[in-house]
């Protein structure tokens, strides 16, 4: 496939698939933000954000591009963090952000610095307690990361945020997202691609996984140029989640294998990598709130992509009745996972293994853990929870004492 470059200087035109993945980024940048900067006594958060491709920071109609969204999402969120805490008698936080933006047309570099420019001066001019430091760079994103990584290093960034929106596939190297993980204590990388050059690299890579993976629609080695009358099946959607997903878990703890929903054909992906359960779960509700912006096809409870394509799976577009379908699966996924722990389980321990399997919303996981009728919620000091928004990490999930009889052998046929 044919990579496509936006014209920046010209006027770049605002795509259905940018705008919906741009909300995605601007809505999760935000509660991200906030989640970081919770703690009573806290009076800093030190940060990195790292737009590989950043562009030219406005589209021909005018709406943000990725660079002007951080900045933007920095100064909403640290007022309204502020102003929270002031509420509460709690003492002002400052942010410190170091941003390196980079693209590889120098053309496009200078005229984002020209975009960036008002919005950097009103910050400096009236926003005290943020700071940002801008490092701007025009190089080939594998060949700009060496030096990016140095920057994180000298100035030691723990937590990092990368924003890696190329064309086609061949621009990030699965080598450097493992490197970017592995590198960074706190890092979490948001990643798109188009799946056909995904399948074209893999084919020739690891043809052994493609083979495994295209067999499932009836599809070939050499049967690639027949996708483009298969994107808009779902049994594709789900065999493309799996590639996908074979093809990064061992990226990052917690990888999210969802498409950009188009019922007209599933081809563009939007990965969430992160190091922490905490983020994939912030990430899943933000998904939730804007339903159909992304696509799964498997179950809707835990062990999402455990299911035969042949008979089971569903569409599940993060909707309302998408939900109700996932909190009747995790009615049984949730005790029959604890009953494989033996009866009892640390909730942040169950938060953990479970997250990178679902898509479920954490009110859904929550909902199902009080509505079951064979678990009960303890507290660190004896007590037992009724409500679902009131569970915590510090719980405990325990097989009720006086239970009804759970079938762990139907555990083995369930998956």
């Amino acid at each position: 496939m044919a990579e496509k470059r936006y014209e920046w200087l010209s006027g770049a035109v605002l795509d259905d698939h940018s705008r919906r993945k741009h909300k995605i980024l601007r809505e999760y940048f935000f509660q991200y933000l906030t989640v970081r900067c919770q703690l009573p006594q806290q009076s800093k958060f030190r940060l990195a954000v790292v737009d590989g491709f950043s562009g030219g920071g406005r589209y021909q109609c005018g709406s943000a591009g990725s660079p002007v969204i951080f900045i933007e999402e920095l100064k909403r969120a640290l007022n309204s963090i502020n102003i929270n805490r002031a509420i509460q008698g709690l003492g002002l936080v400052t942010i410190e952000c170091l941003l390196i933006l980079n693209d590889a047309d120098k053309n496009v570099t200078e005229y984002l610095k020209e975009n960036l420019a008002p919005l950097l001066a009103e910050i400096l001019a009236c926003d005290v307690q943020l700071q940002i430091n801008v490092e701007y760079f025009s190089e080939p994103f594998e060949q700009v990361y060496p030096k990016v990584k140095g920057l994180l290093s000298k100035y030691r960034y723990r937590n990092v945020l990368f924003n890696l929106d190329q064309c086609g596939h061949s621009h990030v190297e699965r080598k450097t997202i493992l490197d970017i993980t592995r590198s960074n204590p706190s890092a979490e990388i948001f990643y798109t691609f188009a799946i056909e050059a995904l399948v074209s690299f893999l084919r020739k890579s690891e043809p052994v996984l493609v083979s495994n993976q295209l067999s499932a629609v009836g599809l070939g080695m050499d049967d690639l140029k027949a996708l483009e009358g298969q994107m808009n099946k779902n049994s594709w959607l789900g065999t493309a989640e799996r590639l996908v997903f074979q093809a990064f878990k061992e990226c990052a703890p917690y990888v999210s294998p969802f498409s950009i929903n188009n019922p007209l054909g599933w081809r563009y992906w939007l990965i969430h990598f992160a190091t922490s359960y905490k983020a994939r779960q912030v990430y899943n509700n933000i998904l939730h709130d804007n339903s159909s912006a992304q696509a799964h096809f498997g179950r809707s409870g835990l062990n999402m992509l455990s299911y035969d394509p042949a008979e089971d799976g569903s569409l599940y577009l993060f909707g309302e009745s998408d939900r109700e379908n996932a909190r009747n699966e995790l009615l049984e996924d949730i005790p029959r996972l604890i009953s494989e722990s033996g009866d009892t389980v640390i909730v942040s321990d169950f938060y953990a293994s479970i997250y990178n399997e679902t898509p479920a919303h954490s009110d859904d996981v929550h909902s199902a853990i009080i509505e079951s009728s064979e678990i009960e919620v303890h507290t660190s000091s004896g007590g037992t929870r009724r409500k679902a928004n009131t569970i915590t990490a510090n719980d405990t999930l325990k097989f009720k004492s006086q239970r009804s009889f759970f079938p762990l052998f139907l555990s083995v046929n369930k998956k």
